[in-house]
């Protein structure tokens, strides 16, 4: 399998974390998001993917699979252990809701694309995109942090597709320099999971394209 991707996107770092807790082994493909006026805009990476978005998983069959939930969910229907999703439906459906508020409602307000829009066509300044995405990461994580008791990872003994979307957010987080300390549960799962290999070696700074 090949992964497209770029080290700080928070899709792709999910989709990296999840490869790495099902022992799979893929070729990375740097996708940067903004050299050269971004590699994602390119001819040749539109024919892999037409959304021109990162992640993109290359299958060997030939396929091309897109968006980060899709890709988790199918990893963990062809290659089921460990689960990334529990049996019972009411757990299943919680774990869903949790990376949902990440992935849904989140991440679609403070991806590159909407800041570069606020930053280039709305001509706001950065400390107004800053304010932004503080916000939308703060209201979000107050939910989460209302729904989780740690045993240690958010949703139980095993991490899931709930902390496979929450590592990435609290790493935009921290670039952002949002405060993260209101929410204890929540910084206590994410310690769970950063002493797991799959997570550790998924960190952006770990890729081979970071900078």
């Amino acid at each position: 399998m090949k992964l497209y991707g770029f080290f700080r996107s928070s899709a792709a770092y999910r989709v990296r974390i999840a490869l790495n807790l099902k022992g799979l082994p893929y070729e990375t493909v740097p996708v940067h998001l903004s050299k050269d006026g971004g590699q994602h805009r390119r001819a040749e990476y539109r024919a892999v993917n037409p959304q021109m978005r990162v992640p993109t998983l290359a299958l060997e069959s030939g396929d091309h699979l897109i968006q980060s939930l899709a890709i988790v969910e199918y990893l963990d229907e062809t290659h089921p252990q460990p689960p990334l999703l529990p049996k019972d439906p009411v757990a299943r459906a919680k774990v869903r809701g949790i990376a949902q508020i990440i992935a849904c409602d989140i991440h679609p307000l403070n991806n590159s694309g909407p800041l570069a829009y606020l930053k280039n066509t709305l001509k706001h300044d950065q400390s107004e995109i800053d304010a932004w995405y503080a916000h939308w990461l703060t209201e979000g994580l107050t939910a989460i942090e209302a729904m989780v008791t740690p045993a240690p990872y958010l949703c139980g003994a095993q991490p899931t597709l709930a902390d496979i979307c929450l590592v990435p957010a609290l790493f935009g987080g921290r670039r952002f320099k949002v405060p993260l300390d209101k929410f204890p549960r929540i910084l206590a799962a994410e310690a769970a999971c950063l002493k797991l290999p799959a997570f550790d070696k998924a960190r952006p700074e770990n890729q081979p394209d970071s900078e």
